[in-house]
Order: C-alpha cells, then sequence, then structure tokens
C-alpha cells in the first residue's frame, strides 16, 4: 500500500548480509541490561501485598495530583519560551549564537541542587529579580506551587530546545522561502509552514521535557522546598519516605515508574505515529 511505505521508511531499513555483529550486539545487549536492570529490581522487592494500602494513601494521590499538573504547566512554559528559542538559534545568525547555545544547554549538565541554588539568589526574596517581583507586584516564588513550576521548567526547557532545534535544522527550508516569495512575513511562515512541518520535533521534545520535569528533585527542593499539597512532589515524596518507610517509597517509586511509561507511550503514538 502506497500510505505504508513512509511509515515503513521510518521505522529504518534493514541491513543486508545477516544479524549484528558480535561486538555491536555484546555492548548493546549489556546497555540494555544495564537500564532495565534497576527497574526490574524495584519490580521484584515491590511490597504488591501491602501495595493497595500504600496507594490508597491520600499523600500519595496528593503528590501525584501535585507532579502531573507542575509538570505539564512546565511543559507549557518551556514550549512558549523554548520554540521560538530554537527557531532563533537555528535560523538565524548573531554573534555569540555559540556562547547563547551552550548556554541554553547549561542546565543539562549543572547539578540540580546548583540550579536550585541559582534560582533562589535570581528570583528569591532577596534575589536579582525576585526582590523587584516582591516589592513591585507582590510576586513570591520560591516555596510555592509555581516555584516549583519554575525549577521544572528551568532544567527541563533544554531538552525541548536541542529537539526542535534539530529538527528545524533538519527541515528543508524551501518551503519557507516559497511562503516568502508569496508574501508571507517571516512570522506568518512559521506559523503557516515551519510549525506544522517540525511538529513531530516539537511533540519529542514537549515528551523530553515532560519527563525530565516530572523525575526533577534537586532544584525543586532547593528552590521550593518540600511542603505537602503545595511543593512536595512524588520524587520528594519517594526521598522523604526513603528515609522511614522504604516499602512506602517502593511503592510511591512503581505509580511514578506506571505513570511516566503509560503517558510517554500513549503520547509517542498518538503525536508522532511510532510504534
Amino acid at each position: 500500500m502506497p500510505g505504508r511505505a513512509p511509515r515503513e521508511r521510518a521505522r529504518g531499513r534493514r541491513l543486508p548480509g545477516g544479524g549484528p555483529p558480535l561486538p555491536l550486539l555484546v555492548p548493546a545487549l549489556v546497555g540494555l541490561v544495564f537500564l532495565l536492570l534497576p527497574l526490574l529490581a524495584l519490580l521484584i522487592r515491590a511490597p504488591w501485598r501491602t501495595l493497595p494500602d500504600q496507594l490508597a494513601s491520600a499523600s500519595v494521590w496528593q503528590a501525584l495530583r501535585l507532579s502531573l499538573e507542575t509538570a505539564t504547566t512546565a511543559t507549557a512554559v518551556a514550549l512558549v519560551l523554548g520554540v521560538p528559542l530554537a527557531w532563533l538559534l537555528a535560523r538565524t545568525g548573531f554573534p555569540g549564537r555559540g556562547v547563547v547555545r551552550a548556554l541554553v544547554t547549561l542546565p543539562l549538565v549543572l547539578p540540580p541542587v546548583v540550579g536550585g541554588v541559582a534560582l533562589l539568589l535570581a528570583l528569591g526574596r532577596n534575589g536579582v529579580v525576585g526582590r523587584w517581583l516582591d516589592s513591585w507586584f507582590g510576586v513570591t516564588l520560591p516555596f510555592t506551587t509555581a516555584g516549583v513550576v519554575v525549577a521544572e521548567a528551568f532544567v527541563a526547557m533544554p531538552f525541548l530546545v536541542i529537539s526542535v532545534e534539530g529538527t528545524l535544522r533538519a527541515a528543508d527550508t524551501r518551503f519557507e522561502e516559497a511562503a516568502a516569495t508569496l508574501g508571507a512575513s517571516r512570522f506568518t511562515a512559521f506559523r503557516r509552514v515551519t510549525l506544522p512541518m517540525i511538529m513531530p520535533g516539537v511533540a519529542a521534545g514537549a515528551m523530553l521535557a515532560w519527563a525530565r520535569a516530572l523525575g526533577e528533585f534537586g532544584a525543586t527542593i532547593t528552590f521550593a522546598g518540600s511542603f505537602p499539597g503545595r511543593t512536595q512532589t512524588m520524587p520528594i515524596a519517594v526521598y522523604l519516605a526513603l528515609q522511614n518507610d522504604p516499602a512506602a517509597a517502593v511503592a510511591l517509586s512503581l505509580v511514578l515508574l506506571a505513570v511516566s511509561v503509560a503517558v510517554l507511550t500513549g503520547l509517542r503514538e498518538r503525536w508522532t505515529g511510532a510504534a
């Protein structure tokens, strides 16, 4: 069928000459075991008998709801700010673009706790910008739910920017040039031509950013603290439970793992059409 050809190509082509070479197969299998072993250990050691009681706790659902809400909001913030930033890096040239790109990706390698300290120095009550937000607008971000969103967006947005920038660089610019010759402005060409064309890359970047935001811990607890119902997300709840009740920590981890796998699988099939 003609319509199935692009999807078959998207799934990759098999190389002729039999199976994969042993020097590639062995490290690939070791890598697969390395990634799956901790997850299998989590399933093996899970307190399955007491799991329903553990999950029936109101604190679990409270932390889960807060995590889903803040991760989704942080992803929306990353989309609104990150897509234009990726377009700027991919489609325009300006002095110091390499430095800007390095700074944009800095949260990827920055220790999350350091990111939280940096956010406090910038947006805290006595921070460089935070003092003006507090005195002029009465806006206080540290130790609030909004602060959780800020911390999660700070560490998650680079994933979106990198994904979208790579997609923009691989996209054919002739369609945008054709739109420009027909009288479309650069913003109209971006909105009507470029954005639909790169939508799979935007969706993939959004999924990565959402997953990173959902699992964010260090910057969140440093910048927003741990207040049940307000800033205590699932990763923080897991960390606190691990100190006093390891079984509860495993149960919470299972919930986080199940939600992450379910949402990522659902979004991937819906937006990218991947199997």
